[in-house]
């Protein structure tokens, strides 16, 4: 070996140089190919990374609402009223009871208002209904109105809990023989989730309601006038969902308004109007085709899904429509079996002059630009 070693020529070309000239097994990329496969490998991961930085910067622009104080109270539209508290989970909510009749036994209805909103936004609501003879309750979501700000996304889920804890509220009152819930919007969505959690729920009315969260973020992005194609745009407003709703735990089918009308087998009245530009029409044919797929035309005992939609009707202020306190009051005498005959409630109803009380125009904050809304976000998309 030694020699062998010393004298390479005598004993041939050393075994390492023979396996150098053999023919690798595996073709070796060459640097120019390696480069090229680094570039596509980046390209195809550049749409996730995006995605991914896209619904982080939503979550933090778009979860937490800007803060409305209620500016009004009950006494301003001569109702009598008692400030609350309702108990949810660890919360404590600030809500007003609006008691009918004197306080005489009958049925009664919590209000749920949508986002950016407040109880006293639902007074124009409460002013009808007691009219009509209901008992009414209305209550600031969490993390709007009079309570402290949260530090986690709000969502369809937390709207659905408070109701829910609204409605448990209002049925133990030795006052209310049963109850309903009336939502608006997000508190829309809140009304059907604790109407499928609580068979004591003896009716909704669901007015401009969102049908899904994946759509809903969708109608976001085209309120805010983000530059995003259909292609890109549902996909992403998928996802998006998934990483809003991480931080509480949510999934989006549990949160869905089309689930819950599905779980939802009590009388229902959905109501939208034909301008809204916040969430079209469109999500109510969804939430009709749903509230009517579990309940068999041909059985007389199925709860009645009803509609009212509202030519020029918008997003918010339906009440100011006549058609729609009738149609409401009579909806809700009817499932609640009074406290006046059907026809009655909605001529009581209707006659009330309701209409929007000062400062209840507020844009909605979670499309608008700095600080805090997603208008901004069209940054992260050109970039």
């Amino acid at each position: 070996m030694r020699v062998a070693f010393r004298h390479p020529a005598s004993v041939g070309r050393p075994a390492f140089d023979t396996m150098a000239a053999m023919p690798s097994p595996v073709r070796m990329p060459t640097l120019r190919q390696a480069g090229r496969g680094t570039i596509a490998a980046a390209l195809a991961a550049a749409p996730f990374a995006f995605a991914w930085r896209f619904a982080r910067v939503y979550r933090r622009r778009a979860g937490l609402p800007r803060p409305h104080r209620p500016a009004h109270d009950p006494s301003e539209l001569g109702l009598s009223f008692e400030s609350i508290v309702v108990p949810s989970g660890e919360l404590e909510l600030p809500g007003w009871w609006i008691p009918a009749r004197d306080g005489a036994t009958g049925p009664g209805v919590i209000l749920v208002h949508g986002w950016e909103s407040a109880r006293d936004r639902t007074l124009p609501n409460a002013w009808f209904l007691h009219a009509a003879g209901f008992h009414v309750l209305t209550l600031d979501v969490r993390g709007h109105g009079a309570n402290p700000p949260e530090t986690l996304p709000i969502s369809g889920g937390e709207f659905g809990a408070d109701a829910l804890a609204g409605f448990q509220a209002l049925i133990t009152r030795p006052e209310v023989t049963a109850g309903a819930i009336l939502g608006h919007s997000m508190g829309a969505i809140g009304a059907l989730l604790a109407a499928a959690a609580d068979a004591r729920v003896a009716a909704v009315v669901a007015t401009s309601t969102p049908a899904d969260p994946a759509r809903m973020t969708r109608e976001t992005f085209r309120l805010a006038r983000l530059p995003l194609p259909d292609p890109i745009a549902y996909p992403l407003a998928w996802w998006t969902t998934r990483v809003y709703l991480e931080p509480r735990g949510h999934r989006a089918k549990d949160i869905s308004a089309v689930e819950a009308s599905r779980r939802y087998h009590g009388p229902v009245l959905f109501v939208h109007g034909t301008d809204d530009r916040v969430v079209p029409a469109s999500h109510l044919e969804r939430l009709v085709a749903a509230a009517r797929s579990v309940r068999p035309l041909d059985d007389s005992r199925s709860s009645p899904v009803e509609t009212l939609i509202l030519p020029t009707g918008q997003h918010s202020w339906l009440y100011e429509f006549p058609a729609y306190r009738a149609a409401v009051a009579r909806f809700l005498a009817t499932a609640l079996d009074g406290p006046y005959p059907a026809d009655q409630a909605a001529a009581l109803a209707e006659a009330v002059p309701a209409a929007r009380l000062p400062d209840t125009a507020a844009r909605f904050g979670a499309v608008d630009a700095e600080p805090g809304g997603i208008r901004s976000l069209v940054g992260v998309v050109r970039r």
